[in-house]
């Protein structure tokens, strides 16, 4: 296996239908991506258009690449590098090891992650994370977070979660798996039902009567008023989501306790959707005596919003004496917990994170084979 510690590493987005390949050096493209088929539905075709197009990649590189590093759709074995039944992918039933079959093809390591793992170490390594700790510093805060909770919005609710610099894979690579949370308006339902594409086109057509076939790109314009509808159910149908996944969040944060970012397609129309997701994050709960809780410790704050980014990013702190010394110590008397959007923006974050998983994944290597 060809020595590249510092050589680039490629990178794969799987769309349904297409798929794009890149390579990437120091958390930048090195090359001009490739893009060809997928061909979901003939496992052939679709390993054979993997296997030239990486080629191509490589062919327009100066040295070899140290891996592979890239997010598919689950469900998967993504340790050891099998992809399941795939809905889209009816190419990949039974199972298909896709990592082990690209190593032997290319000699160098293969790492697979589900999309919303790699948004989430992505954010964390070079988006919200560190853009969020160097302003709270700039502005005089102490306060440095180290965990993050990230959401995609789009067909689906995915999710991922980085504690203290590590992404939470879990031990059945089911880390960060919001989608089958409880939806807070049918419990019965997926959380999924309610964050989602098809959430957002059911809502609006329930609650306008119009049976035309928007996307949300098209409701969202409605809600702009920049396209004929029914602009409060557009409105709506983008409130309802964020009450939704606020509720799913909120379950969530009582467990990881870090910063929220949201990205995927959905997230653009973040406007109507971050507003009813602080709301339900800030709701209250009760014991059966009839005391009021919040639902959460901390207390949410939408980021996006001016004014509540200058409430979170205020220093709340004091000082507190020791007992019997003069010495003192901070005391956090405020728990707060931001929620913004993606800052990289949702692909980008996807492959910043495969590229600095598989680096952190080789380094690892290499000191244990020391």
């Amino acid at each position: 296996m060809p020595d590249n510690k510092q050589n680039a590493i490629l990178t794969l987005d799987a769309g349904g239908t297409s798929f794009v390949f890149s390579a990437i050096v120091d958390n930048k493209e090195a090359v001009e991506p490739i893009c060809s088929e997928a061909f979901p539905a003939d496992i052939k075709k679709c390993l054979d258009s993997m296997v030239v197009s990486f080629k191509k990649v490589i062919d327009r590189l100066n040295s070899y690449p140290s891996a592979i590093s890239f997010a598919f759709p689950g469900p998967a074995d993504y340790e050891n590098g099998v992809i399941g039944d795939l809905p889209n992918f009816p190419a990949f039933r039974g199972g298909v090891a896709l990592g082990p079959y690209l190593e032997e093809k290319f000699n160098i390591p293969v790492f697979i992650n589900n999309d919303g793992n790699l948004f989430a170490y992505g954010e964390a390594i070079a988006g919200a994370l560190p853009e969020l700790n160097s302003e709270l510093t700039v502005k005089g805060n102490p306060k440095q977070y180290k965990n993050l909770l990230a959401v995609t919005l789009g067909t689906g609710f995915g999710g991922g979660v980085v504690i203290d610099g590590k992404l939470l894979r879990g031990d059945n690579g089911c880390g960060g798996d919001v989608w089958l949370s409880a939806n807070k308006l049918d419990n019965f339902l997926l959380a999924e039902e309610g964050v989602s594409i098809r959430a957002v086109k059911r809502v609006y057509r329930e609650i306008s009567g119009d049976d035309t076939e928007y996307t949300p790109k098209d409701i969202f314009e409605i809600a702009e008023g920049e396209r004929e509808g029914d602009r409060d159910a557009a409105i709506v149908s983008f409130e309802r989501l964020g009450e939704v996944a606020g509720f799913a969040i909120s379950e969530s944060l009582n467990i990881v306790d870090g910063i929220v970012v949201v990205g995927g397609g959905i997230s653009k129309a973040s406007k109507y959707i971050l507003p009813s997701m602080i709301r339900e994050m800030n709701s209250v709960r009760k014991n059966t005596a009839g005391d009021i809780f919040p639902r959460m410790q901390m207390k949410a704050y939408n980021l996006e919003d001016e004014k509540e980014r200058l409430l979170f990013m205020k220093d709340d702190s004091k000082t507190v004496t020791i007992p019997e010394s003069n010495k003192t110590v901070v005391y956090h008397q405020t728990k707060k917990v931001g929620v913004m959007t993606t800052r990289l923006g949702t692909s980008k974050a996807i492959a910043i994170g495969a590229y600095n998983f598989a680096k952190n994944q080789l380094n690892i290597n290499s000191a244990e084979n020391r």
